[in-house]
């Protein structure tokens, strides 16, 4: 058809012609305004093939042929002619003008390259689904409600080729080969972006728009010619990774590369600027978009409002609808009224006028009088019944419909429930409770098919009232006696019928129509179509509501016309039913959505009987939806040729509030053609009408409506505020004023006003009319001549950043980069969340299953890009939903509603995701600017003046009274105590059961540890000053090997045993401290020595230059010649070596001095006697835990009643249980301790307490700790253990840290623990500001239990190094006996860290050596007393400085991140941040199914920008168990950190966010 029509007869023959009439096609028919423009585009397309007029120019001086601009090359058309026509007609309504904009955009995207990782996934969730076992989404529809045929691949496939198959609509010049990927993983992907990287990134200049991939990239790829080495070992690749490494980053892993690469495109400029200007203060201020200056304002002047033409009187016009039907029942029984197809397209059922009159007569009759009793009928004239009934029988509907209308009853047609859980229904019968409905009207076939119960009664649905369903097939109805007859009243304002209106947010409101406005719209629309008798109409709508009804079963009826029904499911079949009924029945109208007119044009092919001589009318019900503007161009060009009138296409625009606002008459001289508009859709996005003229790529077409209904008076107004008339050139809400429209929302009287009673008022504020106007719901403008135009709704309205875009329009965008390759037309949802104050567009599509990851995320990546281009906004997230997962509505749409809340409750399950918060969020508070430091003579002054103190604090004096005080060393004290108390027990240790498993008196300790001397000395031959390494499990062994090494004059190093499940990474740090330490032996038992023996040992380390291995299971029988006698109290006792939680391994020296003054201390905090008992439930290995395990009981003669923490793990009652049968009244464990009995014992309180656990007596339950308090889980401990007697106040915590293995330890008398809240924001910039508890972005933090005896603390500048002043934030520095002497490295880098051991003030008191804690924290003086009567000083850590990151130039703890992320998704069971080079990382565990992996990277993004205004880089969900975390139960953030870059972690999806 094309080339015979569209080419010159001389053009050559062949392919270039074909390919040249496509682009002729494409661009003709693309909705242009003049005749010049048409005759303009056409000559530039064809000259290249048209000899020169006059002959003289030859064809060879003409520019060749380029194909930059259309969809297709000419190698790629390479299939039948058939195949290529069909495959124009992909974007149906989504116009080819626009199609060709995006193509256009995205080719100008592949020259300024970006390289943008792809997420990767782990192998599990990449299902591969063949094609052949899926089974399609019976939905795809271009509006919400409903959904069209062409998803349905079965049923497509006759008509059209699959889209796989024909060359992709792709990027203009490059091939249909870019998207060759291999489903054998990405050896090939990964290879071919490295080398790609290597060959030449260039940065962007202009890049907001960062999003761009192979696709994009593959023409440079086949210019540079790499050969494509097949993959070596596809399965062996476990991961979809794409981009490889930039130029210049040296980085060995893969991660890292595309970690680089995310970093390079987020240093190019965004285009929104921010404005520079500095606060000084930590209100961190959003930024609040400023209007652009230079945005386009209104220049008209205020419209008129516009008057239909006059509602003729016509003579013979029925005084109600029910006097048509009876007249025509009564005159002309025989005459046709509804034919309903079954799904061959055959006549199923041909009702006349008689049947609807004599069964609607039997039905009316039955519902008065057979529903309850006759004293107490169930339904009285001006009840409401429902009317459920399905798509495809319209007679019973009808039947009902004007049953309920002769009974006056008010019928309120609804969908049929498919299932108890059905999208949407609960809202529906939420409608059906406020409009008081107890009586259900269905079919026989329906009420068969509803869900049932096993006793066979219908169940209550989701929300709905109680019914009774009533079947209105004529068997099942008793016949009225010969004198009952309907009372027929002229139309009256009495409601004729309820419609129901789905809202923007879900809801469902009834909008009630009365009979009145019911008659006089039937009037209109007769004027309007100029419907005569006996007409034949085609309808494809549904007939339950909107145009459907209100032409289908309404209009029809006053003027007894013949509807044929065409059904839902027909369609689905066979999409060009309805035009082969408009030739079979010779139709004079037909009724369809511009979706309808898509899909006959996809599976025309060669119908040759088609003939549309008859149709006058074929009215568009969606002509209001911008985009149905193509398809209408489209239907009439290729049906034209079949006896289509160009004047016979009717666009309307209606909405349920406002009924028919203005509908096209079908004229009969073509003389006056339809208006278009071609407007810049910037100007719409600020509500101005601007008719494009550059031909840019950004316009949206728009076609008129025709004119306002008749007897109508429409205006346009200001969409928000006060309803004030616009200016001619500005787009406003359509409000119209009519005796045709609805009158009210059923039963809520607020939400009528706002919208039925509408009074427009001028710019001077006089009133319009003194009539109301009813709000449309359209937004749109008023053009020459009174044409309505109509650019969206609403309902689909998203403003971001103060300008306007329309859902529909971003669908569209959407759809016109490769539609139908790689998501479902119809299936995409597009709605809008706020997140920081602003709105941010969500796009979410169903993918089909049969496309690659590789696709998807290059389909994603150029989606933003077209989005952002055309529409100049950027997409905050877009997600892809596996094919059919959306929740439908009943006619096969998306139910956007649902969708939103799925998306906002993280119950997506999305398989492939793209965040672009960089793009998108430009309103975050501006980077903190560093402040020059103040000189210290100012602050001091400063300090007096304001008068705030100097921060310092001290805990109280070291007394000397003990006997045992008289002893230097430790090793003496536990020999006096051998001699005075042989025989008291010292330590007792538990058996997982709860049993003594092992115990020690003073001198069985004794003796044991002078046999571990003498086996030092022995047969270790350990010199003095040597340093031993004891590696043991828990336990009494430990003890006797610390004390045998101090017998022997070495100095012991206490290393955690390597675990035998585990033995490749928990043997290497063994290894790591052993040879660190330069230990000369290694003590331990028996088993571990056979452990370290093994091969799996042998296999992760080498055995043979570890130092000798002493067993001490076989200890010699005689003891030492001689113990030794330690001379210098300030020599080494032993060394303490601990991993950081940044990673470090760091040994600190502790000599006798400090060893002593320490246990002193903490005797005295915790008032240690021999009388006493503790239980201790700690890693005895390093710190606090060390301490209390082995040194305390020996130094203040208590007992310590040990629990093993490994022990938990079997019985976590077991510490608890313990501390009750044994009455223990102090008692210290770690927080893993704490969690593993929280989670452990949650549910089984009850039990506990009937096993007799009894709290009660506990006083002290300290945990140890070298971090902030976590509040919230001695919260949750204290009130689960509650009820057992625990009391609140006796859970507090102890802070320690490297340089001190104790400061705070809460002890037994002084004030209880006090807790702060303090604001988030000014803690990012280093200041404290104390706020109320519940102010948004408070902090609570617990003090960290009493300062130690001995402890002296200050809060200094880490950076300037000078004091701060009270409530300041800064360095915890400390002053102590019992201070380390320094690391030990044993490699001479102790110079490195000196300054952490022995650090002077910069001024103030400059004289005293202080420690630096590594912490940040403040001192607080609060209101309560000491013991010694002076106020009490309050120390509260807020976090460590390795560990804090540096974001924004501001200051943030990971724990705070991680609460906010734990918070944001119920399946998050952990999580842990880190930042690498200026990206925040967040790590989180999953708990729940792998689907569920992708729902928790948008929920994670949103918490941490909404309440930390930070924006995540790269989100990683793993399995449970992935955060690596050290004895103390603090995780290793820098192991993650290397274990990521490493691409080591085992990932279930890696996202990062653009």
């Amino acid at each position: 058809v094309l080339e015979r029509n569209y080419l010159p007869s001389s053009s050559p023959a062949g392919r270039p012609s074909l390919a040249l009439s496509l682009s002729i096609y494409l661009y003709l028919f693309a909705g242009d305004i003049t005749q010049k423009g048409y005759e303009k585009k056409r000559h530039k397309l064809i000259r290249a093939y048209v000899p020169h007029a006059g002959g003289n120019l030859a064809t060879s001086d003409l520019p060749p042929p380029t194909y930059t601009d259309l969809p297709y090359t000419p190698h790629q058309l390479k299939y039948s002619h058939t195949t290529t026509r069909i495959s124009i007609w992909y974007h149906d309504e989504y116009s080819y003008v626009h199609t060709e904009a995006v193509q256009a955009v995205l080719a100008r995207h592949v020259e300024r390259k970006v390289a943008v990782p792809m997420p990767s996934k782990r192998r599990s969730l990449v299902v591969q689904t063949s094609m052949d076992a899926y089974t399609p989404p019976d939905s795809s529809s271009g509006s919400e409600e409903e959904a069209g045929p062409g998803d349905d691949m079965s049923g497509m496939e006759h008509w059209m080729s699959r889209p796989s198959q024909l060359g992709p609509a792709h990027l203009g010049s490059t091939s249909s080969s870019s998207s060759s990927t291999q489903s054998g993983g990405s050896g090939n992907a990964g290879r071919l972006a490295d080398s790609l990287a290597h060959t030449h990134i260039s940065h962007l200049a202009h890049t907001h728009l960062v999003h761009s991939h192979l696709g994009l990239v593959l023409q440079v790829i086949q210019a540079t010619a790499f050969p494509f080495p097949p993959p070596k070992n596809p399965s062996s690749s476990p991961r979809v990774y794409v981009c490889g490494v930039l130029t210049g980053v040296p980085v060995s892993s893969r991660v890292s590369a595309k970690i680089q690469q995310l970093v390079n495109t987020l240093k190019q400029p965004r285009r929104p600027p921010l404005r520079e200007f500095f606060v000084d203060d930590f209100d961190e201020l959003l930024e609040v978009q400023q209007p652009d200056p230079n945005q386009p304002r209104p220049e008209g002047a205020e419209m008129m409002p516009v008057r239909g033409e006059a509602l003729g009187v016509v003579t013979n016009w029925p005084p109600s609808l029910e006097a048509a039907l009876q007249r025509w029942g009564t005159i002309s029984p025989k005459a046709p009224c509804l034919t309903s197809l079954d799904t061959a397209g055959k006549p199923l059922y041909v009702l006349t006028y008689g049947k609807l009159w004599s069964r609607s007569i039997k039905l009316a009759y039955n519902i008065l009088h057979k529903l309850g009793s006759k004293q107490e009928p169930m339904v009285r004239p001006g009840d409401r019944v429902a009317l459920v009934f399905p798509n495809n029988d319209p007679v019973a509907f009808m039947v009902a419909f004007y049953g309920c209308l002769l009974a006056e009853v008010v019928p309120v047609p609804i969908e049929v429930p498919l299932s108890r859980k059905d999208a949407g229904s609960q809202q529906i019968g939420f409608l059906l409770g406020s409009c008081g409905v107890t009586v259900a009207l269905t079919s026989d076939a329906c009420h068969k098919g509803l869900p049932k119960s096993a006793t066979g009664e219908i169940p209550q649905f989701k929300g709905w009232p109680k019914l009774l369903w009533f079947v209105t097939e004529s068997k099942h109805l008793s016949k009225p006696p010969r004198d009952w007859f309907p009372h027929i009243k002229d139309a009256n304002n009495d409601t004729a019928y309820i419609e129901y209106k789905t809202c923007k947010d879900g809801s469902v409101l009834g909008v009630t129509v009365t009979r009145i406005a019911l008659l006089t719209h039937c009037q209109a629309l007769t004027q309007s179509c100029s419907y005569t008798e006996a007409e034949t109409i085609v309808n494809v709508l549904d007939f339950k509501k909107d145009v459907g009804l209100w032409h289908g079963i309404l209009t029809s009826v006053m003027n007894m016309m013949h509807v044929i029904s065409v059904p839902y499911s027909l369609m689905k079949v066979n999409p060009l039913s309805w035009i082969q009924k408009v030739c079979q029945y010779k139709a004079k109208v037909a009724c369809v959505k511009s979706r309808d007119m898509h899909w006959a044009l996809v599976a025309h092919k060669d119908q040759k009987d088609i003939n549309l001589s008859s149709l006058r009318m074929l009215l568009v019900a969606d002509g209001s939806n911008p985009w149905s503007i193509s398809s209408c161009d489209a239907f009439l060009n290729v049906f034209q040729t079949k006896g289509l009138r160009a004047d016979v296409i009717c666009p309307c625009a209606s909405s349920p509030e406002a009924l028919t606002v203005a509908i096209r008459r079908p004229v009969e001289d073509s003389s006056q053609p339809p208006g278009r508009g071609v407007l810049s859709m910037q100007g719409l996005t600020y509500g101005v009408v601007r008719v494009d003229t550059e031909e840019r790529l950004s316009v949206l077409t728009v076609q008129d409506v025709g004119t306002v209904t008749p007897g109508g008076l429409a205006c346009v107004v200001k969409p928000e505020g006060v309803p004030q008339l616009c200016q001619t050139d500005e787009i406003g809400e359509l409000c119209v004023c009519s005796i045709a429209t609805g009158t009210s929302y059923y039963g809520l009287t607020g939400m009528t006003k706002n919208t039925f009673e509408v009074y427009p008022v001028s710019a001077s504020g006089g009133l319009v009319s003194e009539y109301a106007f009813v709000r449309t719901g359209l937004l749109g403008f008023i053009g020459p001549g009174g044409l309505v135009f109509i650019t969206g709704k609403m309902d689909g309205l998203i403003m971001v950043s103060g300008r306007r875009h329309n859902a529909d329009d971003i669908v569209a965008t959407a759809l016109a980069v490769e539609p139908m390759k790689f998501v479902y037309r119809g299936r995409i949802a597009v709605f809008s969340v706020t997140v920081l104050r602003d709105e941010r567009i969500v796009v979410v599509a169903e993918q089909r299953p049969d496309s690659t990851e590789e696709d998807s995320f290059q389909w994603m990546s150029r989606v933003l890009q077209a989005i952002d281009s055309i529409h100049g906004v950027g997409v905050f997230c877009l997600a892809l939903v596996p094919a059919n997962t959306l929740p439908k509505t009943p006619l096969g749409g998306i139910h956007l509603s649902e969708i939103k809340q799925l998306y906002l409750e993280g119950g997506l399950h999305p398989c492939n995701v793209l965040m672009c918060p960089h793009t998108c969020v430009t309103n975050l508070p501006k980077p903190r600017q560093k402040q020059p430091e103040i000189g210290p003579a100012s602050v001091m002054v400063g300090n007096l003046v304001s008068g705030k103190r100097i921060a310092q604090a001290s805990g109280r004096d070291l007394g000397q009274t003990d006997d045992n005080d008289q002893f230097l060393f430790l090793s003496e004290v536990l020999q006096w105590r051998a001699q005075t108390t042989p025989d008291h027990v010292l330590y007792t240790l538990l058996s997982s059961r709860g049993a003594v498993s092992s115990s020690l008196t003073c001198l069985q300790l004794h003796k044991r540890a002078e046999r571990v001397a003498a086996l030092l000395m022995e047969r270790g031959g350990l010199q003095e000053g040597d340093h031993v390494a004891l590696v043991y499990p828990p336990g009494i062994d430990l003890i006797a090997a610390f004390y045998g090494s101090l017998y022997a004059g070495c100095v012991p190093i206490t290393v955690r045993p390597p675990h035998p499940q585990n033995i490749s990474t928990t043997l290497p740090t063994v290894k790591m401290i052993v040879e660190v330490s330069h230990s000369a032996c290694v003590m331990t038992t028996a088993v571990i020595c056979k452990l370290l023996r093994s091969k799996e040992a042998t296999a992760t380390v080498d055995i043979r230059n570890w130092p000798p291995v002493l067993d001490t299971d076989d200890l010699p029988k005689k003891k030492p010649p001689a113990l030794y006698k330690p001379t210098n109290p300030d020599g080494l006792a032993y060394l303490d070596f601990s991993v950081s939680t940044t990673g470090m391994l760091a040994g600190v020296q502790m000599s006798h001095n400090a060893v002593g003054a320490f246990c002193r201390s903490v005797k005295l905090q915790c008032e240690l006697y021999p009388s006493r008992e503790v239980a201790i439930c700690l890693d005895p290995y390093c710190g606090l835990g060390f301490v209390l395990w082995c040194l305390c009981s020996v130094y203040s003669g208590h007992q310590s009643i040990l629990i093993p923490p490994v022990e938990l793990e079997s019985n976590p009652a077991l510490w608890l249980l313990a501390v009750s049968q044994l009455r223990v009244r102090d008692t210290f464990c770690s927080y893993s301790v704490m969690e593993l009995c929280t989670k452990g014992l949650g549910l089984q309180t009850e039990a506990l307490k009937a096993r007799g656990l009894d709290l009660s007596r506990v006083r002290a339950c300290v945990v140890v700790a070298e971090e902030r308090p976590r509040m919230s889980l001695t919260h949750s401990f204290s009130k689960l253990f509650k009820d057992l007697g625990l009391h609140p106040r006796s859970v507090s915590t102890a802070f320690g840290c490297r340089v001190n293995l104790a400061i705070c330890l809460q002890g037994t008398s002084g004030p209880d623990p006090t807790t702060v809240y303090v604001d988030m924001r000014a803690l990012r910039h280093d200041r404290v500001r104390l706020v109320e508890r519940g102010s948004p972005h408070s902090l609570p933090l617990m003090e960290s239990g009493k300062i130690l005896p001995g402890v002296r603390i200050i809060i200094a500048n880490p950076e300037t190094k000078g004091p701060l002043g009270d409530s300041h934030l800064g360095e915890i520095w400390v002053h102590s006996a019992h201070n380390g002497s320094g690391y030990y490295s044993g490699y001479g880098e102790e110079v490195l860290q000196s300054d952490h051991f022995n650090s002077r003030l910069s001024f103030g008191d400059t004289q005293t050596v202080w420690a630096r804690t590594g912490y940040l924290g403040f001192l607080r003086r609060t209101e309560l007393t000491d013991a010694n009567g002076e106020r009490h000083d309050a120390l509260f850590v807020v976090g460590a400085l390795e560990e804090a990151m540096e974001l924004r130039g501001m200051r943030y703890h990971p724990i705070d991140i991680e609460t906010s992320v734990i918070r944001a998704h119920k399946s998050i069971m952990e999580c842990a941040v880190f930042p690498w080079t200026n990206l925040l990382v967040v790590v989180v565990e999953l708990e729940g199914s792998e689907q569920e992996a992708l729902d928790l990277v948008p929920m994670v993004t949103k918490a941490v920008l909404e309440e930390h205004y930070l924006i995540v880089g790269v989100v990683v969900v793993t399995d449970i168990g992935v955060i690596p975390i050290n004895s103390r139960g603090e995780k290793q953030r820098m192991h993650l950190r290397d274990g990521f870059l490493q691409d080591q972690l085992d990932p279930i999806y890696v996202a990062y966010n653009m």
